[in-house]
């Protein structure tokens, strides 16, 4: 199922007016996350409060959640070891393959397309088309307005006409560059993008659920060469790729992605949704501080609407919710704004974060 393009919306509900909490029953982990697992009161939680967005998350549908600070696990509920599709939230996964690319010198995120011999089926890119360069792939500028896999009916009714801008000077979220990344990717480093995920990233986190099958390639060869690379996940793998970017990029004294690529690509480039100040950076949605819902800074992976990590380093939180979108989807962008919210909101005296 192709992306849409209403994710934003959870996040702006969450920071409107919390529901008070009403039901009794405490919060605590339950799953075999082999995360550090901690009491909701241990790290500024109240797990009364915690009850309510319980009673939310059990209303709602979804498939899983899982809350985190300073990657000790203080919520899980659900099926945090069923693998569901992440929808747009692999772009995200993409995005920190490539900052270890770029770290090593494989990647030259100034090259342009035709430095690297990129062009796609016919009508193929134009010379100016091919003056775009990786970085601006990277922020959704490229000014390639081909055809693309994987692209939902809203993505092409706002697509841009061929050549109606120059590489670098507007932004569209793109599919042909996100796929073309992924091509970008596995040139530079001879490697398939799930086997070095799993060699990269999963197996050195400590992911106990993903595997190279887990991955796949979706071609739609009458639109473009280029395929989009599709991943299946758990929620548990999920929290710690998130704790992976909370914590800058290390994991138990390893550098694993670099600092100067996690702020890279948390910094603001263009408006994604100007209602609620969404910005986007490399690959990651932005909610800087001064956003109007009032959460920020925090950054976001999101997929279909409803596939979040939702990372705010200042308070060491990391959130992930999934839905099992290979069923009939009943979770709305509303039920996550409020779970989220009605977490946020169960911090002791507003400081549960620090």
């Amino acid at each position: 199922m192709p992306r849409a393009r209403q994710w934003p919306l959870a996040i702006a509900l969450a920071a409107l007016g919390a529901l008070p909490a009403c039901a009794q029953h405490p919060s605590a982990p339950d799953d075999p996350s082999g995360l550090p697992t901690v009491a909701p009161e241990a790290v500024g939680f109240s797990s009364q409060r915690l009850a309510a967005a319980r009673a939310q998350f059990d209303r709602m549908g979804s498939a899983a959640f899982m809350a985190l600070h300073d990657g000790r696990l203080f919520v899980s509920w659900g099926d945090v070891v069923g693998k569901y599709s992440l929808h747009s939230l692999r772009k995200a996964v993409l995005g920190a393959l490539f900052g270890i690319a770029v770290g090593r010198g494989q990647i030259d995120t100034a090259a342009t397309l035709a430095q690297l011999g990129i062009d796609d089926i016919p009508p193929g890119l134009a010379a100016e088309e091919r003056q775009a360069r990786v970085i601006h792939l990277l922020q959704c500028r490229s000014g390639v307005y081909h055809e693309a896999a994987y692209e939902g009916a809203e993505m092409i009714a706002l697509r841009p006409p061929r050549g109606s801008h120059a590489p670098g000077s507007f932004y569209y979220y793109n599919n042909w560059d996100f796929n073309t990344l992924g091509a970008i990717y596995e040139h530079a480093t001879g490697a398939g993008i799930f086997e070095a995920f799993e060699r990269e990233i999963a197996s050195r986190v400590g992911m106990q659920d993903f595997e190279v099958a887990d991955g796949s390639y979706f071609y739609e060869r009458d639109r473009s060469q280029y395929p989009a690379y599709l991943f299946r996940m758990s929620a548990r793998d999920l929290a710690r790729f998130g704790v992976l970017f909370q914590r800058n990029g290390m994991w138990e004294g390893q550098q694993i992605v670099p600092p100067s690529w996690i702020a890279a690509s948390w910094t603001p480039t263009a408006v994604d949704n100007a209602d609620i100040g969404l910005w986007y950076g490399f690959l990651w949605g932005i909610l800087p501080a001064d956003s109007p819902v009032g959460i920020g800074p925090a950054y976001l992976a999101g997929g279909l609407a409803v596939q979040f990590v939702f990372v705010k380093p200042e308070d060491r939180l990391v959130f992930v919710h999934l839905v099992d979108t290979d069923r009939p989807v009943s979770t709305t962008g509303a039920d996550i704004g409020q779970l989220f919210s009605l977490v946020l909101a169960a911090r002791e005296g507003g400081a549960g974060g620090h």
